[in-house]
């Protein structure tokens, strides 16, 4: 009798993996440099060594990961270029999903948004910052994924899978600040309100403001390369405790 996976059922569990791996990116789970072992993913996963690595392939494909020396799979480290590029498409395409959404987004949908902002918040103000990207990524998300264009979104899926590591490496030394209210306030009075040129204003905004510290941080790096070690290196540190 024939044992093993068929290849049908292995394309579709490395499917699954990749979607899972996918949304981690996304949310900035994984960190720029870090490396993805496959034996490590499979173990955790409970699966083969093969669709890991087939999902792993797909990833780099998607420039989301990067092969070295040909042996092994890291998350990719943008550069400053890269980064600002994938920011000018982000100011075009967000927006626009943002728009679409807005008349598609019902009441409880906008309590679900209402209450990510309010828990990014709350784990900004514990420095959380893990927490506070995983829920700024459900608001965001939570926003265009109701756009009814999955073209569009398929495409900022792929630019977050991108940009995603890079917020989790920069969001402590380039900490989101507004000129204003945080511009998610604006966002979520615009849908509520069903102004479609004011979530557009809010969106493109949030990208701007929000994003000027992570921009500063890799001019930094851009003229000092070696400062990039040094920021994971504290990135990476034990954060200490809250006093009472």
């Amino acid at each position: 009798m024939a044992t093993g996976t068929s290849p049908i059922e292995r394309s579709n569990l490395a499917s699954q993996i990749y979607e899972h791996l996918r949304e981690q990116l996304m949310s900035a789970t994984f960190q720029p440099g870090q490396r993805l072992k496959i034996r490590e993913l499979a173990k955790t996963m409970g699966t083969s060594e093969t669709p890991v690595r087939e999902a792993l392939i797909q990833l780099v494909r998607d420039h989301a990961l990067e092969m070295k020396e040909g042996h092994f799979i890291r998350v990719r480290m943008l550069s400053l270029a890269e980064y600002v590029e994938l920011r000018e498409i982000r100011l075009a395409l967000e927006p626009l999903a943002a728009e679409r959404a807005v008349p598609l987004l019902d009441d409880a949908a906008l309590g679900q948004l209402s209450e990510s902002h309010r828990l990014l918040m709350h784990a900004e103000k514990a420095r959380d910052y893990r927490a506070a990207l995983q829920h700024n990524f459900d608001f965001h998300f939570g926003i265009y994924r109701r756009s009814g264009m999955p073209q569009l979104t398929g495409l900022l899926d792929r630019i977050w899978m991108q940009v995603g590591p890079m917020m989790n490496f920069l969001y402590p030394h380039g900490h989101p600040h507004y000129d204003g209210v945080h511009q998610h306030l604006n966002v979520l009075r615009g849908l509520q309100a069903r102004d479609v040129k004011m979530v557009h204003e809010a969106i493109r905004n949030d990208l701007i403001e929000g994003g000027r510290g992570f921009v500063r941080v890799l001019q930094e790096i851009d003229a000092h390369p070696e400062r990039a070690d040094e920021l994971l290196a504290l990135r990476n540190q034990p954060r200490p405790a809250e006093s009472p």
